[in-house]
């Protein structure tokens, strides 16, 4: 239990926005003046004590947090290496950290006095949870989604627009979380007056990497101390799934002064790096800097620099950059990259299911695979803490398919008769 106040681990960029060579806010003139009150309403915000004070006040009594530190004795016991803990993101208000994003933008949209948001979403987490703050705060909401991603994730559209919000399939390009990102910008230099661009992870413009990693900071922030209050010492690895990178971005960031912490964050290896299907920016150097989407980062990119397709099982992590702090960590050596396959993945999740009783969001569990695969050639006396960022519920269609469960093909094909009748 936190007992004492955290406070924020701000990842800063400089006063251009830049992390290294990263970063920076590449944005046609229209946005200009938006950006600028948006980086001044941050700004004093964050000066703010009181802001802070609200925004945990506000996740402790609307999204469960502290969210717990769980010890996994069976996987431990399995792999006979380092002890394994999880940072439990799943339990957050609509099952994933992105709650802590989003709930810090509301808080900053009724602060700017504006009264419409949009979003984009991959696999519809983040969607999800825009929808909530909207609802809860009162704001007029549009989600933009690839048109691949709702085929994929109906589940979150469903809900999304229950909770009110208009869903737009996005059926430009690959139709993925890419495009979805680019129809928001459009909307946004449209509508600026009165919207607010709820951005889910480290990537565009500056502020956005700079403030979702602030709000997001509060993932390493508790985890810092429950770690403390259970060793009496800081963990030895970390790990996190990485698309944007919101979720590492706030794992990581109470972490980045203590070199003997290691960082790994892992990418969406897809069907292998070498077959070409995959989201895996870093690990295996597919990836080259660019300029795309209003900053410069790491992309997956052809020789003219027109972004290639990417591609994995987990919609969350189907995106062709990387959060510029990423792209400057990795190039300095204080973050690792590696990548997982979609198979790895899906027998980590069975792995998990099984042993722990917990059920990781397919994203999530790109990060358990590289746990899994390192943990065992760790001593006992070590600890490696993983963030499951997210849970598993709204991925039962693709899951259910991946596995070939038969049972669960019955269930769809009586659904179909009925509704067919």
């Amino acid at each position: 239990m936190i007992t004492s106040p955290l406070k924020p681990y701000p990842w800063k960029a400089d006063r251009d926005g830049y992390y290294g060579e990263f970063g920076g806010s590449y944005t046609p003139e229209v946005l200009h003046s938006t950006l600028t009150q948006l980086r001044g309403a941050f700004d004093e915000a964050r000066n703010d004590p009181s802001f802070w004070k609200l925004y945990t006040d506000t996740l402790a009594t609307y999204s469960c947090r502290p969210t717990p530190l769980t010890y996994c004795a069976n996987l431990t016991r399995h792999f006979g290496g380092a002890k394994i803990y999880l940072k439990r993101e799943d339990l957050n208000q609509t099952g994933a950290h992105k709650a802590n994003n989003v709930m810090g933008q509301g808080l900053l949209v009724r602060r700017m006095g504006k009264t419409r948001v949009i979003a984009e979403t991959g696999a519809g987490q983040h969607g999800v949870a825009t929808a909530t703050m909207a609802a809860r705060f009162g704001l007029r909401c549009t989600i933009y989604m690839g048109a691949d991603d709702v085929a994929r994730q109906y589940p979150n559209v469903f809900w999304m627009r229950q909770l009110g919000a208009e869903v737009i399939p996005v059926t430009e390009g690959t139709r993925t979380l890419k495009d979805a990102m680019n129809s928001c910008m459009r909307d946004w230099a449209e509508t600026m007056t009165d919207t607010h661009y709820v951005v889910g992870t480290t990537c565009g413009p500056h502020p956005f990497p700079e403030m979702v990693t602030y709000f997001q900071s509060i993932i390493g922030s508790e985890l810092r101390q429950q770690f403390l209050d259970v060793e009496d010492r800081l963990p030895d690895r970390l790990y996190a799934c990485v698309g944007g990178g919101s979720n590492a971005s706030g794992m990581f960031s109470a972490f980045l002064e203590d070199e003997s912490v290691e960082l790994v964050g892992v990418e969406a290896g897809g069907q292998g790096i070498g077959s070409g299907r995959h989201a895996s920016r870093l690990a295996g150097g597919a990836g080259t800097t660019g300029v795309a989407q209003g900053y410069k980062t790491v992309f997956l990119q052809d020789d003219e620099g027109l972004m290639k397709d990417t591609y994995s099982v987990a919609a969350g992590l189907d995106y062709t950059g990387v959060g510029p702090m990423f792209a400057d960590l990795y190039t300095r050596g204080r973050v690792r990259f590696e990548s997982a396959t979609d198979q790895e993945v899906l027998e980590a999740l069975q792995l998990t299911i099984r042993t722990e009783g917990v059920i990781p969001a397919l994203e999530s569990a790109h990060a358990f695979v590289v746990a899994f695969r390192e943990a065992a050639s760790l001593s006992s006396e070590k600890s490696v803490v993983i963030n499951q960022s997210g849970r598993g519920d709204k991925d039962i269609f693709i899951i259910a398919e991946a596995l070939d469960d038969q049972g669960w093909r019955d269930y769809i094909c009586r659904q179909a008769r009925k509704y067919g009748e």
